[in-house]
Formats: C-alpha cells, sequence, structure tokens
C-alpha cells in the first residue's frame, strides 16, 4: 500500500472527512447549547451521529473530488442553526460558537495523530492493522488541520468571518456582514486561482509539524506522494 489506488484512498479518508465536518457542526451546536440557545440541541444536532449532519453533496461528493481533482479539501455539512437571540452575550458568544468548529477540528487532528503513535507500537501480527491505521491517521491530522486552517480565514460565512464580525465595532460589524452574500463565491474564486492555497498551505503544514503525531502523518503522506 505504499502506493494507494482510487478504492484504497476512499478508504482511509472516509472516516476522517466524515467526522472532520460532522464534529465539527457538532461542537457548534454544543457550545451554542451551553451558552443558552438550544435551538441545535432541539433539534438532535447536538450529537456525534454523522447522519444529523450529513449533506450528500457537501459532506461525500465535494470534499472527496475536490481532494482528488484539485489536492485541497472542501467540503460542508448542513449548518447547524442558532439563534444569536438566545445567547446569553450574543456578539461574544456568536464568536464562541463560531471558534468552536475549528476547535473541534484540532482536537481531532490531535486525536488522529495519537492514533499514528500508538499504530507504531502493534506488533507484527498486526502489521496490516497497523498500517492501515497510519495512512488514516495520516489523513486525519491533514484533513483535520485543513478544514481548521481554512474555516479561519476572516470571511464571512466561515467561523474565521464570524470571530472577526463579533470583535469588530457595531458599525463595522454592519458593514462587514453585507459581504456574507457573497462570501462563498469569493472564497471559490481563492480557491482556484491557487491565491488561498499559496497562503493557507504553509499555515497546515507548520501546524501538522507541531501537533503530536504530525511529523510522522506527514512523513507518512510524503511516501504515498512520492
Amino acid at each position: 500500500m505504499e502506493s494507494l489506488n482510487h478504492v484504497q484512498l476512499l478508504a482511509v479518508l472516509a472516516l476522517p472527512v466524515l467526522f472532520a465536518i460532522t464534529v465539527h457542526e457538532a461542537a457548534h451546536g454544543w457550545v451554542a447549547n451551553r451558552l443558552g440557545d438550544r435551538t441545535a440541541y432541539m433539534l438532535g444536532r447536538v450529537t456525534f451521529n454523522p447522519l444529523k449532519h450529513i449533506d450528500p453533496i457537501g459532506t461525500v461528493a465535494v470534499p472527496v473530488l475536490t481532494f482528488l481533482l484539485a489536492g485541497f479539501l472542501f467540503g460542508w455539512a448542513k449548518p447547524v442553526p442558532v439563534n444569536a437571540r438566545q445567547l446569553r452575550n450574543p456578539r461574544r458568544d456568536m464568536a464562541l460558537v463560531a471558534a468552536a468548529g475549528p476547535g473541534a477540528n484540532l482536537l481531532m487532528a490531535i486525536a488522529w495523530g495519537l492514533v499514528i503513535k500508538l499504530s507504531i507500537h502493534l506488533g507484527p501480527a498486526w502489521a496490516e492493522v497497523a498500517l492501515f491505521l497510519q495512512y488514516t491517521g495520516a489523513f486525519g491530522v491533514l484533513v483535520n488541520c485543513i478544514l481548521m486552517v481554512l474555516n479561519l480565514v476572516p470571511l464571512l460565512p466561515l467561523d474565521g468571518g464570524r470571530v472577526l464580525n463579533a470583535l469588530l465595532p457595531r458599525r463595522w460589524s454592519a458593514h462587514y456582514s453585507q459581504l456574507e452574500p457573497y462570501g462563498l463565491l469569493i472564497l471559490v474564486l481563492l480557491l482556484a486561482s491557487g491565491v488561498l492555497s499559496s497562503v493557507l498551505w504553509p499555515i497546515i503544514e507548520w501546524t501538522m509539524w507541531w501537533l503530536p503525531g504530525g511529523q510522522s502523518a506527514i512523513e507518512i503522506l510524503l511516501r504515498l506522494i512520492h
């Protein structure tokens, strides 16, 4: 398996992509619930059950296709509804709710890195399982770092944009919010042009390097590329 075919690649990508996107959304709902808005909780969205969050296009088809064709990961789950009026401190709490998604991706990247570290210690009898865990763990680190960094881009409707919007003075925030209808179009254009990738990849690689198991993940991925 030093060189993965498409079926093997999809096998090791499936769980990392699925949980990276769905747990990201669940984290938004969990933090919103803790801060006073029970909307997502009442709709059953504060759960790690992927079926509650999956968008067949955004969660499955688009991430796989963009990664295979463009070398970058882009996707979405069904957005978790948040009612800012229910939050105890709407501006501050909306920033915390938004930050919860990338925060969940960081925790999952750490967890996948630990999977790699543990798999290295499996005995010879478990060699094939260890190899599968190492590949899955490496992609888990990569996928979650990509989604974390991408979502922190200060562009609405991304999480980074919502955090920035909450931190801006109210007058500036009102003007900034008017850009939200064009946010996804701007994002797609930046991704398609390669401008955003050239900026984000060094940040993603730096983040991976410092995570537990991250250096091993980079080495595994480089072996697969070469």
